[in-house]
């Protein structure tokens, strides 16, 4: 027997309408903002990751799943900015009206270790949106997320957000925490040690407790006024919206192109692991990758996260369970219930009745007999699985009986 390789997971048929919800949600929600769907491919040059998300995360560096075709470098997409930067560019959509709002869903590949709600195969939702420098984009972009999130039911939220102030004022920062920790350089983790150099504002991220610890002292009122002014602003426009925030100097996010604001959303519903949201401001990203300079903000959920957060989801019975021996009959009530809309299924290996009814009992509202009787009569015999009542109608009259009930 072949089994599931490690790290990703079949989504079962009982399992798919909590799926079908998100994605129903997803559009509902989003299309209420003016953004549009855009389904750009799961893999891409490997290049677009490396100048994208940058050769210094752990996403290029360790977990990207990347192989060679024709002399060319491949990568199955660790994540969706970078794609989408990559289509708005390529497709001309900086000709567009400025905001251009983009929201897409899908499978994402990053290979590290599985855990609750994350693993090597794994399914994102997000919003992008591109051409607006203002606040405003910063604050309607997390609104659209705790939107999304109270529509599934999960109101218990928490936004931490932080400014990682302009390329200017940060490459100061930079110089400050290498000149900080120094000194305390060999007490570092191996990651952070790597980081000192390549990258010193991502050793705020660190996990280890012992480098949370060297860190905390470091002072972290570092952005310019143009950046705090913004920041500002964003959360003038937060306490408008009544949107609870805590200002966290801590979050860095892990990707290197953001800039200025970047925030994550907590559910109190998954113990430490309690993200269930993150996102900012990336600014440079479309230059970056080949485009005109233009200001963008979005962000990304685990769609995984979510899942094992929400109230379940009953998959949906069908309207109603033919009950018959006559094959022929049954294929006949059936195509005319399923081209009024209705859904229908019926026995196609033509069990005993009992069989048939137990059967219905547990996957429809309705029980429609077609016995011998029914059959010689035009006539069917409709049971109602939930009161146990049934009556019998003529067979013209069940279209009408079935849409109104």
């Amino acid at each position: 027997m072949i089994n599931i390789v490690k790290g990703t997971k079949d989504i079962l048929p009982q399992d798919a309408a909590q799926w079908q919800n998100m994605e129903a949600k997803a559009l509902e929600v989003f299309s209420k903002y003016g953004y549009k769907e855009i389904r750009t491919p799961v893999f891409e040059a490997t290049e677009l990751f490396s100048r994208g998300v940058g050769d210094t995360t752990d996403i290029v560096n360790k977990e990207m799943y990347t192989f060679e075709k024709n002399e060319r470098s491949l990568t199955l997409r660790p994540e969706n900015t970078a794609g989408v930067v990559r289509s708005y560019i390529e497709n001309g959509m900086s000709r567009l009206s400025a905001p251009v709002k983009l929201w897409y869903k899908g499978p994402m590949f990053r290979y590290e270790r599985p855990q609750a709600g994350r693993q090597r195969q794994f399914h994102q939702v997000g919003v992008e949106m591109f051409g607006i420098k203002d606040a405003a984009a910063d604050a309607e972009v997390i609104l659209t997320a705790v939107d999304y999130l109270n529509a599934l039911g999960l109101c218990d939220l928490e936004v931490e957000i932080n400014s990682l102030g302009c390329p200017e004022c940060r490459e100061g920062y930079k110089i400050r925490i290498k000149a900080e920790l120094k000194k305390d350089f060999d007490s570092l983790c191996p990651d952070c040690q790597s980081r000192f150099e390549k990258n010193p504002l991502r050793i705020l991220d660190c996990k280890v407790p012992s480098c949370q610890a060297l860190v905390a002292g470091i002072h972290k009122d570092f952005i310019c006024g143009g950046c705090a002014q913004h920041f500002e602003q964003v959360l003038s426009y937060l306490d408008a919206l009544k949107i609870k925030y805590t200002v966290n100097k801590m979050i860095v996010r892990g990707l290197d192109y953001y800039n200025r604001t970047v925030f994550e959303i907590k559910s109190n519903n998954l113990g430490s692991q309690n993200a269930v949201c993150g996102g900012g401001r990336y600014d440079s990203l479309v230059k970056t990758l080949g485009g005109e300079d233009t200001p963008a903000v979005g962000w990304a959920m685990g769609m995984e996260r979510l899942n094992s957060l929400i109230a379940p989801i009953e998959p949906q019975k069908l309207d109603a369970y033919i009950v018959s021996n006559s094959t022929t009959a049954a294929f006949g009530l059936a195509q005319e219930l399923r081209g009024a809309g209705l859904s229908v299924e019926f026995d196609l290996s033509n069990k005993k009745f009992t069989k048939q009814l137990e059967k219905a009992a547990k996957t429809a509202e309705f029980a429609l007999i077609l016995g011998e009787d029914e059959v010689e009569n035009n006539t069917v015999s409709v049971k109602n699985l939930s009161t146990a009542e049934q009556i019998t109608v003529k067979r013209s009259e069940i279209c009408t009986i079935l849409l109104r009930k």
